[in-house]
């Protein structure tokens, strides 16, 4: 069966990074049922039309491939990051996300999570911390899912090490691309209004942050209103590319903006090779919320028919 490391080690790493890394977090199982997957599914937009993701007896009922997300979110968002000098967790924001569909996904499943540290950067006035995860098939082993998952800490770094990635931690391939859209029309454009229940909806496959319902915590966190969940409008991004292209294995992106439920997303797309680039937007406002943002196709030569 693989495993992660127990450490990933760096000699670059500051005594306290190194200590942290040490620390190895307790696999966290998840299970779940068709039930869960339609509503993964609608939360990220889809319809009573798409019998394929929202009927459990359709022939082709799947999760859409973004649902990679869910089984590690609660074993990644455990993970203690205390150990950082000034910690707040209320300065976290969720950087970017890299998700490998390693295997076919189950409609239902009994999973378990390893999670560990696998980079951490010293940026002066903030930390930035990526972990990883592997999701596996309890019965098999098989690995279902790989999740990297980076935050950014405001005020908690000038802690020591290093501040960029070098080596093979700033080159892990489509985890750290940079994905700059190609200097032409895209080939393909989605757009979808999001509803304002969006964030509500989304909330019930498994981040109940009150940042997302409740208004009072929203100010807090100097916003209007609630907002959508980033990964919620990387699933709708996800689900565009999917319908425009077809099946991926993996998907990259960097969280760039806010968007707040009832706005229009729109994502653009351009395929190069056997990667699609894109990039999500509001209509509304016009701020670039998905950036740096990437899948690799599955086949490069059929366009999806969905």
């Amino acid at each position: 069966m693989p495993t992660l490391p127990d450490v990933f080690t760096d000699p670059e790493d500051s005594q306290l990074v190194a200590d942290a890394k040490k620390d190895k977090p307790e696999d966290h199982e998840f299970s779940y049922t068709e039930r869960d997957v339609i509503l993964y599914n609608l939360g990220i937009g889809a319809t009573a039309k798409d019998l394929q993701w929202t009927y459990e007896s359709h022939e082709e009922f799947a999760a859409l491939p973004t649902f990679g997300v869910v089984p590690q979110f609660a074993a990644s968002s455990g993970i203690s990051l205390g150990w950082l000098p000034n910690f707040n967790p209320a300065k976290l924001l969720h950087g970017e996300q890299f998700l490998v569909i390693k295997s076919p996904i189950p409609t239902e499943g009994n999973f378990v999570n390893e999670i560990r540290l696998l980079e951490v950067l010293d940026k002066g006035k903030a930390a930035s911390v990526t972990t990883i995860v592997y999701t596996k098939d309890i019965a098999t082993g098989n690995i279902i899912f790989e999740n990297q998952i980076t935050v950014f800490i405001r005020g908690a770094g000038g802690f020591g090490g290093k501040r960029t990635g070098r080596g093979l931690s700033a080159d892990r391939g489509a985890a750290t691309a940079a994905n700059t859209p190609p200097k032409r029309q895209p080939d393909a454009v989605i757009e979808e209004k999001t509803s304002a229940s969006q964030a509500a909806l989304y909330r019930l496959s498994g981040d109940y942050n009150p940042l997302h319902i409740d208004p009072s915590f929203a100010a807090i966190g100097g916003f209007d209103q609630p907002i959508l969940h980033g990964l919620c409008f990387m699933g709708i991004a996800g689900k565009h590319v999917l319908q425009s292209f077809g099946a991926y294995k993996d998907i990259k992106v960097r969280f760039s903006g806010v968007v707040f439920p009832g706005e229009t997303l729109v994502t653009e797309m351009w395929k190069t090779g056997s990667k699609v680039i894109f990039s999500t937007k509001t209509k509304e406002r016009g701020t670039t919320v998905l950036a740096a943002a990437a899948v690799t196709l599955v086949d490069t030569d059929t366009m999806a028919k969905l």
